[in-house]
């Protein structure tokens, strides 16, 4: 291990949530300003839509291939080069007007932030005491759902007044600033652990790939809902305008307090907080299609949503690092990709269901997967953590700290 006195380690959480909190603000903020880079690029809106793919796709495949190729550097090392990476990429979005090469800067982009939050989250991890991995995991996270909830309003307001070639600038200043922080605060972390082949064998393994599955599963239950969330909202609940933007602020502030709280609950018992989670989730969106008529129980239930699905983000990484054990440095990169994976399958099942019948059917359709979700929380709550010896054991805290 490579604990920390608390302040220290409190310094150095504050600026990879900071990071974090970049990478999310550049990886959510193409839809709200879709519209202004299609005309600018003289492109069609699904085409400009594709940069959003081409991002989503960077981070699910990008980024464990990155972190397989650097797993025997230093983790500070690979975290500044991380976002060195991601600064250039998006400085290549601001300088050019090359539409071919503004996708491959968003591949890019969005492999250097799947590489950057395995380093972050494997540097977060290592500075902290092994009862508190849990909650400097939620904080590391957190920097997403504040990104969205802050940073992805912030930005989109600042593209339609200063165009939004001005928002990505002022991305690539905050990341240069936190690359700065980063080599300032961020303590030395070795690399642990063995080789890309033996890491591979515990980071793939079955009880791995089952935690991964509930986190696609959750993803797509969630996005299958709220990708659509706005039709659901002017059709069904009889709402328009500005009143949507503040029903999905609600959503936004809802999923930080959630993500910031589930550390203390994957600290305290992770299979138990999926199960509760996902059972939350299914819940909140049946009231969300039984009672979609009724503004004020339909805001309750975003409420409920945001905070069910962000707080299951720090267990489900808790999990995933736990039951890798000797595998956790590769494993870290791995829930991201599983999530954004299951967040295209969501929007697109809700995709199929608001085409072929009502924006009502996306909620069901979310219902259902949310279902599937708490029976596989159930089944992978018997799992556990393997010793040195690859035996299962009981889990305390990550195999990955403990073998430190």
């Amino acid at each position: 291990m490579n604990i920390v006195s608390p302040s220290r380690a409190g310094l150095v959480l504050v600026v990879l949530f900071l990071g974090t909190f970049v990478l999310g603000t550049a990886e959510l903020i193409v839809p709200g300003m879709l519209n202004l880079m299609a005309a600018d690029l003289d492109v069609s809106i699904p085409a400009a839509g594709m940069l959003v793919t081409a991002n989503a796709l960077g981070l699910a495949l990008g980024g464990p291939v990155l972190t397989a190729l650097t797993i025997r550097l230093p983790k500070r090392t690979i975290l500044t080069g991380a976002l060195g990476l991601f600064v250039m990429a998006n400085l290549v979005l601001v300088l050019t007007d090359d539409y071919s090469l503004f996708l491959v800067a968003r591949v890019l982009a969005g492999a250097a932030q799947g590489l950057a939050i395995a380093a972050a989250l494997e540097v977060g991890t290592s500075i902290v005491p092994p009862e508190r991995m849990g909650r400097a995991i939620a904080v590391v996270i957190s920097g997403f759902s504040v990104s969205a909830a802050l940073g992805v309003p912030l930005g989109t307001l600042a593209g339609q007044a200063l165009g939004w070639r001005g928002t990505f600038t002022a991305i690539v200043v905050l990341a240069a600033l936190t690359l700065v922080a980063v080599i300032g605060v961020v303590p030395p972390v070795p690399a642990s652990g063995g080789g890309i082949g033996s890491q591979a064998k515990y980071a793939f393994a079955p009880r791995v790939l089952a935690v991964l599955g509930f986190c696609f599963l959750m993803c797509a239950a969630e996005f299958a809902a709220l990708t659509y969330i706005a039709p659901f909202l002017e059709q069904v609940t009889g709402i328009s305008g500005t009143v949507i933007s503040l029903f999905l602020l609600a959503y936004g502030a809802a999923t930080a307090f959630g993500s910031f709280g589930g550390g203390r609950f994957a600290d305290s018992n992770a299979p138990r907080a999926l199960i509760i989670g996902s059972c939350g989730l299914a819940i909140s969106l049946l009231v969300l299609y039984l009672a979609g008529a009724v503004a004020a129980v339909v805001a309750l239930a975003l409420l409920a949503m945001g905070i069910f699905s962000m707080g299951m983000v720090p267990v489900m990484q808790y999990r995933v690092v736990s039951l890798a054990g000797p595998g956790a440095q590769l494993a870290q990169s791995l829930p991201a990709s599983f999530a954004n994976l299951g967040v295209a399958f969501g929007s697109a099942a809700g995709g199929v269901a608001i085409a072929g019948f009502s924006a009502a059917t996306t909620v069901l359709t979310a219902f259902a997967i949310a279902c599937a979700t708490t029976v596989v929380a159930w089944a992978t709550s018997f799992l556990k953590p393997p010793t040195a010896s690859g035996r299962p054991r009981t889990e305390q805290a990550p195999a990955a700290v403990q073998s430190r």
